[in-house]
């Protein structure tokens, strides 16, 4: 964790950013949720976010001229993943980088979409696998710590889409598909970044998101370094086994929204914590009234609706992207109402599917901050205790 210079504000593995310190008895809970939505306008970055809305535009337009919107997802989040992975410097280290990190996206997505519609024993036992190696990556450096964060949020993300397909037989899925159009987001970064490459006389870049961390220096695995690994690892075992075990109605929204909400590391401030709790919360709302829109539309005017509401929730995560900084809750928000709206638009919607909707986010976050509350806790008794003697030779 570091905090950035001439600034009050502590920067976490992921990125996310509150405001240290603690408020004074005058108006502690004013004061306190002030914070919590407290915007920074040096934070907005539209630039960054029309450069994003334009090369999505490759992905959209391609997509809906073959008529396979299904493997739109995809494709989208490993573009959007890639941009956020890629580690900026000479164009041979990114590209190497990015192609790493899109082969391994790549690896997830097959896994993923191969298993969704396999017992749910599968499912929690790979969802489990996959945020332990995650939450482990961070012997290599923060900056594929975070890499590896976002290939896990993917993975349960495909996991979802998966199960989804299987449980919807009108929809016509192939996993190789799948995998192509997440590498073929991945690559078209690369071709990207080759193009503004020879445009800009072949020099050196920065990283495109500048506030995540760029640290590749590499740790060594500590005792609660692996225990937080292993915890978030058991709470999306967990929900997965709740969500899929139970064959609950739009489960997957509890995973989703736990891994969106836990924190990314033990001292990672409550501030930031309540901002995933409150984004993920209103996020799913937003998203649960958007996708009552179609439910009383049929044929060509149903496929009209759900194209515009593709593009409603693409312009949700683009604005996202530009907001990254401006306020860590809403950034929270606009990504998780993107993600669910596009999970979801191939499904019948009423209010009773909303209404789980909404309960299974707040389970799922629910569960992610209470674990990572009580871990916290635990962490500062632990490193209060007073160390034990040494014991006396006989």
């Amino acid at each position: 964790m570091a905090e950035a210079p001439g600034s009050h504000r502590v920067v976490t593995a992921d990125g996310a950013s509150g405001p240290a310190g603690q408020p004074g008895p005058r108006g502690k809970a004013t004061s306190w949720l002030g914070k919590v939505f407290e915007l920074n306008p040096a934070g907005l970055n539209w630039a960054r976010a029309v450069m994003v809305l334009d090369v999505i535009l490759v992905p959209l337009v391609v997509f809906w001229a073959i008529g396979h919107q299904e493997y739109l997802l995809s494709a989208v989040f490993g573009l959007l993943f890639s941009v956020l992975a890629d580690p900026g410097g000479s164009y041979g280290y990114r590209a190497w980088h990015i192609a790493v990190f899109g082969v391994i996206g790549a690896g997830l997505t097959a896994l993923g979409f191969g298993i969704g519609g396999d017992a749910w024993g599968w499912l929690v036992l790979a969802a489990g696998v996959v945020t332990l190696l995650a939450g482990l990556v961070i012997a290599f450096g923060v900056h594929r710590y975070v890499a590896a964060y976002l290939l896990n949020i993917w993975f349960i993300v495909a996991l979802a889409v998966a199960s989804g397909i299987h449980h919807a037989a009108h929809i016509t899925s192939y996993t190789w598909a799948q995998v192509l159009a997440w590498a073929g987001g991945s690559a078209l970064w690369i071709v990207v970044t080759f193009i503004a490459w020879l445009i800009r006389g072949r020099r050196d870049r920065p990283q495109p998101v500048a506030e995540l961390p760029g640290d590749t220096s590499r740790r060594k695995l500590t005792g609660p370094l692996i225990m937080f690994a292993l915890l978030r690892a058991i709470v999306i075992a967990g929900t997965v086994a709740l969500a899929f075990g139970l064959n609950l109605s739009h489960g997957y929204w509890m995973p989703i929204a736990a891994i969106v909400a836990m924190k990314a590391s033990f001292d990672q401030t409550t501030i930031v914590a309540v901002q995933r709790l409150a984004g993920a919360l209103f996020g799913a709302v937003a998203a649960a009234l958007v996708l009552l829109i179609p439910t009383s539309e049929h044929g060509l005017r149903l496929v009209i609706v759900t194209i515009g509401l593709q593009v409603v929730a693409f312009v949700v995560l683009i604005n996202g992207v530009g907001i990254r900084f401006f306020n860590y809750a809403l950034y929270c928000g606009a990504i998780a109402a993107g993600v669910l709206i596009l999970l979801d638009l191939g499904q019948p919607s009423d209010y009773a599917a909303e209404g789980y909707r909404v309960l299974w986010t707040l389970c799922g976050v629910a569960i992610g901050v209470l674990v990572m509350f009580l871990a916290g806790l635990l962490a500062k008794r632990r490193a209060k205790a007073p160390p034990r003697p040494a014991p006396q030779p006989a």
